[in-house]
């Protein structure tokens, strides 16, 4: 039974310890989307004259923003002047008060509830602040932002449904013993296997690569699940999870504090005394030992930015060839109808390119972080 033998069992538990309480990833990037906020009906919103009307004109810069970062609601659809779009808890703490409402309670011109403001432009746009910070540009008490934006409601989705199919698939292996898999069990067990084989013994070893399997196969089936889910453009896909640095940071940590607590004694001896190396490079400047300890910083984020910089490019791709139709579209319709067969050829292209990538990303985060415990396990040579 390699499914039960590889510790899937613990994979929720293990979740939600690592993803619940993410931090900070509301508050990534500082340059929010310019989303409008304001309410599809017209009395709710600001009337333009016909000089801003003629001025609007499709920007593909705020286009690619307002998708790739996080976001206090979720867009579903536009269709006209009218916007659908799902309003997400705002938690907020200021001055020890806590305040509790939904990103609807922004939909307003001024674009501000009880004494906070999200504003559109200027240093803290995407950022709620007090309105008195916003006018005056002091820095004032700090308003602690534990929103449940986009991106964690994502997080949330997709932990809820990777419990609800691992526990339905453990479920099975329980009830179902030495019978051969069926149903999500033959689309899962050559993942599980080919974590365990090819990734964690081949990196760890095969004496000790079973207590890190839980960890290996959490990350390694949530990146692969947000990054499928990411390319969909529809709800409750499209939300940039794994293009996050946020998110990306959380488990390139997790990944360091589990080397660093797993690693043995000769390991962080092999750090302060590198072995083999001329004294002069120890003393009276320890050089290596500074050397060492500066990689065992980069290693983690390296594998931070890998994730994110790959996921994020992928997406700011594809939606650059739909800015291409609306740009020549403003042009000329019939240059825009043109340049769009030619684009959506090379977008389907890109979407199966990212379809590879996601599988890729994955297994790349989840080779590393194998790596890295393998070599945190150094035997003292006597």
């Amino acid at each position: 039974m390699p499914f039960r033998k590889s510790g899937v069992k613990l994979l929720p538990f293990l979740f939600l310890i690592a993803f619940l309480f993410m931090p900070g990833s509301r508050n990534f990037a500082a340059v929010q989307g310019n989303t409008t906020l304001a309410a599809a009906d017209s009395s709710s919103s600001r009337q333009l004259t016909t000089a801003e009307k003629t001025e609007e004109k499709f920007n593909p810069g705020e286009m690619i923003i307002e998708h790739v970062v996080d976001n206090h609601e979720w867009h579903i659809l536009s269709y006209g002047s009218f916007n659908l779009t799902l309003p997400l808890p705002v938690i907020l703490l200021y001055d020890g008060k806590l305040h509790f409402f939904l990103s609807s309670a922004f939909h307003n011109e001024n674009r501000t509830h009880l004494d906070f403001i999200l504003p559109e432009k200027g240093p803290n746009k995407g950022h709620i602040v007090t309105v008195e910070q916003e006018m005056t540009g002091k820095k004032g008490l700090p308003v602690y932002d534990f929103s449940i934006t986009k991106t964690v409601l994502a997080i949330f989705l997709s932990g809820f449904f990777l419990i609800l199919i691992f526990t339905s698939v453990a479920r099975k292996y329980t009830s179902r013993k030495n019978e051969a898999p069926s149903g999500l069990q033959n689309l899962l067990e050559p993942l599980i296997l080919f974590v365990r084989d090819d990734i964690a013994k081949s990196s760890i070893g095969e004496k000790r690569y079973e207590k890190y399997m839980p960890y290996l196969l959490t990350i390694f089936f949530f990146i692969l699940f947000n990054n499928l889910v990411g390319i969909i453009p529809i709800f409750p896909g499209g939300a940039n999870v794994t293009g996050n640095i946020a998110v990306t940071g959380v488990m390139a940590v997790c990944t360091l504090i589990i080397t660093s607590f797993t690693g043995t004694r000769a390991y962080w001896v092999h750090i302060v005394n590198t072995p083999g190396v001329p004294w002069w490079l120890k003393l009276p400047i320890p050089l290596m030992p500074i050397v060492e300890i500066i990689g065992i910083i980069t290693k983690p984020f390296v594998l931070m930015v890998r994730l994110f910089a790959n996921i994020t490019a992928g997406h700011i791709i594809i939606l650059g060839f739909i800015s291409i139709i609306f740009i020549f579209g403003q042009i000329s319709s019939a240059l825009g109808m043109g340049v769009g067969i030619p684009t959506v050829a090379f977008m389907v292209f890109m979407d199966l390119l990212e379809l590879l990538v996601a599988f890729i990303q994955a297994y790349v985060f989840t080779l590393l972080s194998a790596l890295y415990f393998g070599l945190a396990f150094v035997e003292e040579h006597h």
